[in-house]
């Protein structure tokens, strides 16, 4: 499926193009798309080497983690919920300590911990493939989770709010939340659906029950600070469970006599290589991405869905964030500064400016997710992982609107 949607992004881009260029506006569109074409390629290797020292540096850690038995007990906790969510995961399998730690470090919004969290925990998976080159139900699911991830702490959305003039930079973080919930919730219902999960089950009830209870007294607490304030305390907060992680896994690795530095040297080594590996697959989306973006066809998709909504007497507020919601799952970067336009051009305070930051908060950029992860272990055939993810995320989008509508009118 992901040949078939990166092949129509560029096929797209094609014809856009080639209408712009002889029947509309813009005769340099063909330039524009191939300029978006080298500034991508440029990006893709970017991106890598700057995944370099940050994966080196957390594989190094892990490798002390696995070799100390840490990375067991740690699989221990979600062990009983994830073993039901994917059944095809041992119990005490290294891959539930992985994606324990890559789940937290999303929810506390640690994206630079988070992704090689993600990619070991995708290479852990993938020893229990029994097709190389086809994505696993459980790596499904992951994937699905990890490109809707609730996070606890959008604080970048918060200071872009603030830079941009918002009375109270913080009015978005309770919509953001629902919104990222939603499509957390909808992403597992259709894959555990679709993998015939019974999510009925008494123990994820009640692992569900707990995670949206402390996530309420989450929400409660950080709803009463000011931006600066979130962003000092949330910082420290994230920080320290890091730090805290680190020094915990050498000090385990120390006690049980392990020769923490070569464990370390070891596992960091495979940093270069696993960064360099994820170019061609970046290298591949990007270019799609781009090409689809400099083509003009988002700005197209949009007014059209103004004209539908006029047409059967709809609000059409909504419309004016919604690039940032369409750019999301493609670009990151793309979609923030599609919120900070929408903000310099109808205010920080507006409808449309706090709905933008709220479709920014609300899901991941999920074809860089899916490039990246499925890129570090060589992943072809990504079955129904795409449409899953697309469900997700447009579960977030729809609630980023309904509740922007119901908190700011």
């Amino acid at each position: 499926m992901l040949n078939r949607i990166w092949l129509s992004f560029i096929v797209a881009a094609f014809f856009a193009t080639c209408y712009q260029a002889f029947f509309g506006a813009n005769p340099g569109g063909f330039q524009d798309v191939m300029q978006a074409v080298s500034s991508m390629a440029g990006l893709s290797v970017e991106i890598a080497i700057g995944l370099i020292g940050v994966l080196a540096f957390w594989l190094g850690i892990f490798q002390v983690a696995e070799q100390s038995g840490l990375i067991n007990k740690v699989s221990r906790i979600l062990a009983p919920l994830l073993c039901r969510i994917m059944p095809d995961i041992p119990r005490n399998h290294p891959a539930l300590g992985s994606i324990t730690m890559n789940i937290s470090a999303n929810v506390l919004g640690l994206d630079n911990a988070a992704t090689p969290f993600g990619i070991k925990a995708m290479q852990d998976m993938q020893t229990l493939a029994p097709r190389k080159d086809t994505l696993t139900d459980s790596q499904i699911l992951f994937l699905v989770l990890n490109t809707s991830s609730v996070t606890l702490f959008p604080i970048a959305v918060f200071l872009y709010r603030a830079e941009q003039g918002a009375a109270q930079p913080t009015d978005v973080f309770i919509p953001i939340l629902l919104a990222t919930s939603a499509s957390t919730l909808a992403g597992l219902i259709v894959t555990c659906l679709i993998q015939r999960i019974n999510l009925l089950n008494r123990v994820i009830l009640l692992y569900l029950a707990g995670v949206f209870a402390a996530l309420g007294a989450v929400i409660v607490y950080f709803s009463h600070l000011a931006a600066s304030a979130l962003a000092t305390q949330s910082a420290i907060v994230a920080n320290f469970l890091l730090f805290t992680f680190i020094i915990v896994v050498l000090v385990s690795g120390w006690r049980k006599q392990l020769d923490t530095y070569e464990l370390f040297v070891e596992g960091a080594k495979k940093g270069f290589e696993v960064a360099v590996s994820l170019i061609p697959f970046l290298l591949a989306m990007l270019v799609a991405i781009g090409m689809l973006r400099a083509s003009g066809i988002l700005d197209l998709v949009v007014d059209g869905i103004r004209q539908a909504v006029l047409l059967f007497g709809g609000d059409a507020r909504f419309v004016d964030g919604l690039p940032t919601a369409l750019m999301k799952p493609l670009s990151g970067s793309g979609a923030r500064a599609l919120m900070i336009e929408t903000m310099q051009h109808h205010g920080a305070d507006s409808f449309a400016g706090r709905l933008s930051s709220v479709l920014q908060g609300s899901t991941e950029t999920t074809f860089y997710v899916l490039a990246v992860y499925l890129g570090a272990v060589g992943i072809k055939h990504s079955r129904y992982a795409v449409a899953c993810c697309l469900v997700a995320d447009v579960a977030g989008i729809i609630a980023a609107i309904g509740v922007s509508y119901w908190f700011f009118g």
